[in-house]
C-alpha cells in the first residue's frame, strides 16, 4: 500500500468560507471577520500585522486602572501621550471600550466602532475593529493577554491609523 497520497486537483476545506489566503487563518486557525479577511487575502503574516495591528503613531497607551463601583460601573484612569505631550484621562462608565472612548473624545480624538470581532486563541486575545474617524474608515487589529487589553490596543492602532 503507497503511504503517500496525492491530493492534486481537490481544494483544501476551511470553515467559514476562508482559504489559505487569509493570513491570521494561516497563522491561528481562525478566520478573519468578512470584509478584513477580503482586504487582507494573500497577504504574509508580517505585511497584514503592519498594516492592520500597528501600535505606533502619535498617540500611546500607557497605564490604565479599573476600579469596580458596584451596579456595573467602574472608574477608569490611563495615561495617554500623544505626540511629547502625556495626559492623565479618566471615565466613570460600564466597560473598558466605552471609557476608552470617552476619552479619547475628551482629548480631541474621535473614533466610532462600526464593527467589533474578538478570538481568543492560546492564552491570547486578537481584536478587530471596524473604525471610523470623520470620512475615513479601516479595520484595525490589536493583540494582547486579555480581552481588554487587545481591544484598547486595537482601538490606539484606529486612532493612529486614522489620524484622527
Amino acid at each position: 500500500m503507497n503511504a503517500f497520497i496525492s491530493f492534486s486537483g481537490i481544494a483544501p476545506m476551511f470553515p467559514c468560507g476562508t482559504d489559505a489566503a487569509d493570513p491570521f487563518f494561516a497563522r491561528y486557525g481562525r478566520p478573519l471577520p468578512r470584509g478584513l479577511r477580503e482586504e487582507a487575502a494573500g497577504m504574509t503574516w508580517a505585511e497584514f500585522e503592519s498594516t492592520y495591528g500597528a501600535q505606533h503613531g502619535p498617540v500611546r497607551l500607557g497605564g490604565w486602572t479599573a476600579t469596580a463601583l458596584g451596579a456595573g460601573r467602574s472608574a477608569f484612569e490611563a495615561t495617554i501621550a500623544i505626540g511629547d505631550t502625556i495626559h492623565t484621562a479618566s471615565a466613570t462608565t460600564c466597560g473598558p471600550i466605552a471609557a476608552m472612548t470617552a476619552m479619547l473624545y475628551d482629548l480631541g480624538l474621535n473614533i466610532e466602532i462600526l464593527s467589533f470581532h474578538r478570538h481568543e486563541i492560546d492564552g491570547m486575545s486578537a481584536t478587530f475593529l471596524r473604525c471610523r474617524s470623520g470620512d475615513r474608515t479601516d479595520w484595525v487589529m490589536g493583540t494582547g493577554a486579555t480581552g481588554n487589553e487587545s481591544s484598547l490596543r486595537a482601538m490606539i492602532a484606529g486612532i493612529n491609523k486614522l489620524g484622527a
